[in-house]
């Protein structure tokens, strides 16, 4: 399972449906803000967390290891993050009619996608993960993603045989009202092989039916295998 079980696992009040027309009509706005110097894309972007919008996991005193030289490209299978107990398939995604990313159905909420016109993961740049929240009735695969911290493993399984690992380096809760796109989806060292992770965090507003911030994990490569 790749997210807390969830048919036993309670959900805390006030939580309800992730609405893709918010977090994803905010991956629209850094895509085209900041796409070709991050993802040489040509096209847009489409656990809750409460708090302000300052990073609330940082590098600190955190011994972080050397990054290393970016891999040879290769699609994303799988996606673990041992921290947080979630093994999940990985879907590619492509863009909406609105011009955003097409996130994995409800349907199948313990998927995570990858946006498949951008950088694929190992390679230099920044490749974007995105994944729900929640649904309407239970927890989803990036429920607990804001209680990462630096340090934090992110492994990629690639059709290639390889395993990317990433090291975390910061985590973020972004508000609605004032996204950065470039904190989001800039490279926080060029050169480097990047990744994010992306969901919605903050409050949910119920008559809204939308959340007011988004929760976004930095990680960069730090080793392969099978390479």
């Amino acid at each position: 399972m790749t997210s807390p079980d969830p048919e036993t696992t309670p959900r805390p009040r006030g939580v309800g449906r992730l609405l893709m027309g918010v977090v994803w009509a905010l991956l629209l706005v850094g895509m085209w803000l900041w796409g070709n110097d991050i993802t040489d894309v040509r096209g847009g972007l489409s656990g809750p967390t409460t708090g302000d919008v300052a990073a609330v996991g940082r590098p600190g005193g955190a011994d972080l290891p050397p990054a290393r030289e970016p891999l040879a490209a290769a699609r994303p299978q799988r996606i673990d993050v041992p921290t947080l107990g979630v093994r999940a398939p990985v879907v590619a995604r492509g863009l909406d009619i609105d011009g955003s990313i097409a996130p994995p159905a409800y349907t199948t909420a313990g998927t995570v996608g990858w946006y498949g016109g951008g950088v694929r993961p190992g390679a230099a740049g920044t490749s974007l993960f995105v994944g729900h929240v929640d649904t309407d009735r239970r927890p989803a695969v990036f429920y607990h993603l804001s209680t990462l911290r630096p340090g934090a493993k992110v492994r990629v399984t690639r059709d290639d045989g390889s395993v990317a690992e990433f090291t975390v380096d910061d985590v973020r809760v972004l508000g609605r009202d004032d996204f950065s796109a470039k904190a989001a989806y800039g490279p926080r060292e060029r050169g480097r092989a990047e990744l994010r992770l992306i969901t919605c965090g903050g409050t949910f507003d119920r008559v809204s039916r939308t959340y007011s911030a988004n929760v976004v994990v930095s990680a960069y490569l730090t080793g392969a295998d099978g390479t």
